[in-house]
């Protein structure tokens, strides 16, 4: 007896294919996005490329999959699931691909020479779309491919897109929890980009199992080759045709949904911060509330009794203010669990979505493939256009919290279209509708002008951008800037330190620094101080607004030829440019975790740059703080490239000078110092240390220094790299850490020391 016998067993088996496969979609695209940072920069056109194309090759692989694959399998006599097997082990070859494409790219690039931004960006975003584009067709191609499968076996069913939506919701979450919780940390991006296509092999030979099962089966029945016609049900079921309504809602929850996620980001980061952690909790978060509301959609199926799309309307209507609330600022005096709470108000919204999203596509196909790709790709399509919409319109125009009022106006649109109808059904939750709906709006729209118009930052200047939100407020050295809610630096003696000292240890005058991450602006300005060609390189174009505000003389220095800012990101500057510089100084931005740092401690951040020194030049390199752990990695990175490096704490006490050369070289004495220092520079180090001179100054950093040995680990793999970014995935190493430490409190207690 053959097991397909029953629908039950494969049913399961299908299942967890498509949580596999759901699974290896999101590792691909987390390292994809983070690969491209690494090779083209860490600058939001980049983001927005890869996270397009990757929609954009799910919707043309869903409408391409949908339209063909009854036709492709009435031709060649082979079941979807064949198909499907094929289609699984083409994703893997790709997984595979995508990191040398991507290194093939770069170095096509690198020959170019200084393109300007607009011809580097264009072919950047030509190399990465031709790159990512055919694997990403494929994997959309995956849902269309399985409901004709489903469809083969069971004619009566009409729900197979819901069922394969939930695994891939399922698997994507679990994705992105392994992915960011252990995997990477444990063997980096390239084997867990080699995992992940293993992977798909292994569903592929599942798949083609299945395959040869079924087929067997269907022989054994019938004794002859299954027709294609009983196979996708042609002529027994009339083929569903699309609902422009429900169509045009497909594509605006996918639009709004994907564009909310984007101001999510930027809305919760003071609370959650900018770590690794922090952004997966959030894609966590929204993929477990539509995994939710899928399983409940699932559930009220089995029941036969579903929600209403009115009812679902209504409901979206209000949720979609509710991350507006939560993230008030007020709501930050609230110790505890402020952490959860902008997560948790993202849930009612996201789960309703979930519920809604795979109904639709159920009702609008009826199980047919070819309906289902269509009305997916449409979903899709709005995936697309919502983070461009959000990133170059709604947030450089309107803010974070005037964005989600705005991209509440779709829902507010259908709900007062189906008011009617849910009148009819229900006329009391009709009221209650409405009322919550004017109430979080008017309150949100409250909390909008009560923030925005600087109730906390009176005197603050707020600018915006397509890559953030940037707040300079206070006065004096009280002066701070806030970069998406997160402090970035403050007036300090220190960062002059990161220009003063590297200049002064050269033995001739130096002629050019460049200084990557502009931050206030004080390292760019102390180098101006020696009468050098100096340039910034600083990744948001707001930052660079902002210098004006915390120095009085700054349109002066940036009248002077010499003197220049470059929105750009350092690395990819560094790329393109050829000029070469006596010293480079980085102050890479807090905390020393944030997504995307590693790139600006790796040892191959540190290759591209020692390119760029002139004979004898000098690095500075900055480490605000870290776990022993982390300070290790950068420092074997450093030593992995520059042989000669010293180490000291700042004057102040706190932080690491990293300098380091290709040619040997000492940090001067105190009178060298001072004596190499020109007269504009003497001023601008002791600026805001009064009653003190260069001199004690610099003998507060030197009295710190610290043995390069202390530092070195013998074991090469302790190093910050492009694969295994030490600093910024740290999860089970601070959790073994901690458990260790309470293992041993425990111990101590026990046996009474």
């Amino acid at each position: 007896m053959y097991p397909f016998r029953k629908k039950e067993f494969y049913y399961p088996i299908l299942f967890l294919l498509f949580l596999v496969s759901g699974s290896c979609g999101l590792l691909y695209q987390i390292i994809w996005v983070r690969l491209a940072f690494s090779a083209f920069g860490i600058i939001t056109p980049v983001l927005s490329v890869v996270i397009s194309v990757f929609m954009l090759g799910l919707a043309l692989g869903s409408w391409i999959g949908g339209r063909y694959i009854g036709k492709i399998t009435e031709m060649t006599g082979w079941s979807a699931i064949a198909f499907y097997a094929l289609i699984e082990s083409l994703i893997g070859i790709g997984g595979s691909l995508v990191p040398q494409l991507f290194s093939f790219g770069q170095s096509v690039l690198l020959p170019a020479g200084d393109f300007n931004s607009f011809t580097y960006l264009a072919l950047s975003a030509i190399i990465l779309g031709s790159s990512i584009l055919p694997w990403c067709i494929f994997m959309g191609s995956t849902i269309p491919l399985m409901m004709a499968f489903i469809k083969e076996s069971n004619r009566s069913n009409t729900t197979g897109f819901s069922y394969l939506y939930l695994a891939n919701v399922i698997g994507a979450m679990c994705g992105t929890a392994v992915a960011a919780g252990f995997l990477i940390e444990l063997v980096g991006f390239h084997r867990t980009s080699l995992i992940a296509a293993c992977l798909n092999f292994g569903i592929a030979a599942v798949a083609l199992i299945i395959n040869f099962l079924y087929r067997h089966q269907k022989l054994s029945q019938i004794g002859e080759k299954i027709d294609a016609n009983e196979r996708m049900n042609k002529g027994s079921t009339a083929e569903a045709k699309p609902n422009f309504l429900k169509m045009t809602i497909l594509f605006a929850t996918g639009l709004v949904s994907m564009a909310m996620e984007v101001v999510w980001t930027r809305a919760f980061t003071p609370v959650l911060y900018t770590t690794i952690y922090s952004f997966a909790g959030i894609l966590i978060v929204y993929l477990f509330a539509t995994w939710v509301g899928s399983w409940i959609y699932r559930n009220h199926i089995s029941k036969r009794k579903t929600m209403s799309v009115p009812n679902i309307m209504a409901c979206l209507t209000y949720f979609c203010f509710l991350p507006i609330i939560f993230t008030d600022p007020r709501l930050h005096l609230i110790k505890g669990i402020i952490w959860a709470m902008p997560l948790v108000s993202i849930f009612p919204f996201c789960a309703a979505l979930g519920y809604l999203t795979p109904k639709l596509i159920d009702e609008l196909s009826k199980g047919n493939p070819k309906v289902a790709g269509k009305a997916y790709a449409a979903n899709t399509a709005g995936c697309i256009l919502g983070p461009l919409l959000a990133a170059y319109f709604l947030l450089p125009t309107l803010g974070v919290r005037f964005s989600l009022i705005a991209l509440s106006f779709p829902f507010i649109a259908y709900f007062v279209y189906y008011l009617r109808k849910i009148w009819a059904q229900n006329y009391k939750y009709a009221i209650f509708s409405t009322l919550m709906t004017i109430v979080l709006l008017v309150g949100s729209a409250g909390i909008f002008f009560s923030y925005e118009d600087s109730v906390f930052y009176r005197s603050a200047v707020i600018r915006r951008d397509y890559a953030a939100t940037v707040i300079s407020y206070g006065e004096g050295m009280k002066k701070q800037l806030l970069v998406n809610g997160i402090g970035m630096t403050h007036l300090t003696t220190i960062t002059k330190f990161m220009a003063h000292v590297p200049l002064a240890i050269r033995n001739r005058k130096p002629e050019s620094a460049l200084i990557i991450c502009l931050g206030m602006g004080t390292t760019f300005r102390s180098a101006a101080s020696w009468g050098i060609r100096a340039i910034a390189v600083e990744l948001i174009p707001s930052v660079r607004d902002a210098f004006g505000f915390y120095f009085e003389d700054a349109r002066k220095i940036l009248e002077n030829p010499n003197i220049q800012i470059v929105i750009d990101d350092g690395r990819r500057f560094l790329k393109r440019t050829s000029e070469k510089f006596d010293i480079i100084t980085i102050d890479p931005p807090p905390p020393v975790e944030s997504s995307g740092s590693g790139l600006l401690y790796s040892v191959e951040f540190y290759q591209v740059l020692k390119d760029r020194l002139k004979e004898g030049g000098i690095v500075q390199q900055w480490l605000p703080w870290g776990d022993q752990m982390t300070v290790l990695a950068v420092a074997n990175a450093i030593h992995a490239v520059f042989p000669y490096v010293r180490i000291c704490n700042s004057f102040a006490g706190w932080g690491f000078h990293f300098f380091a050369s290709m040619q040997p070289f000492d940090l001067p004495s105190v009178e060298t110092f001072v004596h190499r220092l020109p007269a504009k520079a003497t001023t601008d180090f002791i600026e805001w240390e009064s009653g003190k001179n260069a001199g004690a100054l610099y003998e507060g950093m030197l009295k710190r220094e610290i043995p390069i040995d202390w530092t070195l680990n013998p074991d090469a793999k302790l190093s910050v790299t492009d694969d295994r970014p030490i600093n910024e995935y740290f999860l089970i190493r601070r959790t073994y850490k901690r458990f260790r430490n309470l293992y041993d409190e425990t111990l101590a207690l026990f046996l009474g020391r």
